[in-house]
């Protein structure tokens, strides 16, 4: 969703102008280093696909032959099986912290 920033009373119009230039520039940045976190080497199969996630404001399938699979890895540059993993991951019920032991 795009919004416009309001102009602000008394402000001129060439200073509203270099702040609505200032704001997308901010916002570009934003997203380049967002679509770097989802091909990242540095990152893991889970932080990249949530990087996807974010970037694209949905979630992972959960079906392992959905469509979406084979972009979402060459998004993230994992394969197919990386992704499937994580949806395997994802689908196991979280497991309980143990009780410490006496």
């Amino acid at each position: 969703m795009k919004t416009v920033l309001p102009m602000i009373p008394g402000e001129l119009n060439s200073d509203y102008r270099v702040r609505l230039a200032q704001e997308q520039a901010e916002v570009e940045e934003r997203r380049r280093i967002e679509l770097l976190d989802l091909s990242s080497m540095a990152n893991g199969p889970e932080a990249r696909i949530r990087a996807w996630e974010r970037a694209h404001r949905l979630t992972l399938p959960s079906a392992a032959s959905h469509p979406v699979l084979m972009s979402v890895a060459a998004a993230t540059r994992l394969t197919v099986e990386q992704v499937r993993e994580e949806q395997r991951r994802r689908l196991q019920p979280a497991q309980a912290p143990s009780a410490p032991s006496t």
